[in-house]
């Protein structure tokens, strides 16, 4: 029941690969949270709760944070324009274009502030000022690395969203799609 003209398909490879900047970080937080050794001391992983209710925490902020990623796949499939039937209270209707851009815009500009204000703060670490049990040497620079993609997020929401917004405004699918 789509109404808007197709996704570019340039729009349709970026939605799909901001789920794969995601599972990096996921499975980093995953590996800490099961207690395996990701460069922090087993004194500091203990006082952390890890393993422990640092456990549910960190699989937790890990399988939302891929959930949200995958959010980005609606803006290219007819779901972002009518809301599958099983979502409680929403299933079945029309998704409001504006609503839909408002939303992945802001979460595209927050994602940008977030990720390159932590990208700067981490690089302003100097691992000399750091204290026993904190993660120095080829640990940090593997979180580094696992942290790395996320920074390609926000810009790729952008666009995603751009190519979304410019769907819905073309002219007669206005009146059809909300």
């Amino acid at each position: 029941m789509p109404t808007a003209p197709e996704p570019a398909r340039w729009a349709r490879r970026a939605a799909y690969l901001v789920s794969l900047c995601t599972p990096p970080s996921g499975l980093w937080r995953i590996a800490m949270g099961l207690g395996i050794p990701v460069g922090y001391s087993a004194e500091r992983m203990s006082a952390e709760g890890y393993p422990g209710w640092g456990t549910v925490y960190t699989i937790g902020l890990a399988v939302l944070v891929q959930l949200l990623a995958f959010l980005t796949v609606g803006l290219v499939r007819p779901w972002g324009e009518v809301a599958p039937r099983w979502i409680p209270f929403m299933g079945g209707r029309r998704m409001r274009p504006r609503v839909v851009v408002a939303v992945a815009g802001t979460g595209a500009v927050l994602l940008i502030l977030i990720t390159l204000s932590q990208f700067v703060v981490w690089q302003m670490i100097d691992e000399s000022t750091l204290g026993p049990g904190d993660l120095t040497g080829t640990a940090r620079t593997v979180l580094g690395l696992c942290y790395l993609p996320l920074l390609a997020w926000g810009p790729l929401l952008a666009a995603v969203t751009y190519d979304y917004h410019r769907r819905h405004r073309l002219p007669g699918s206005r009146q059809r799609a909300g």
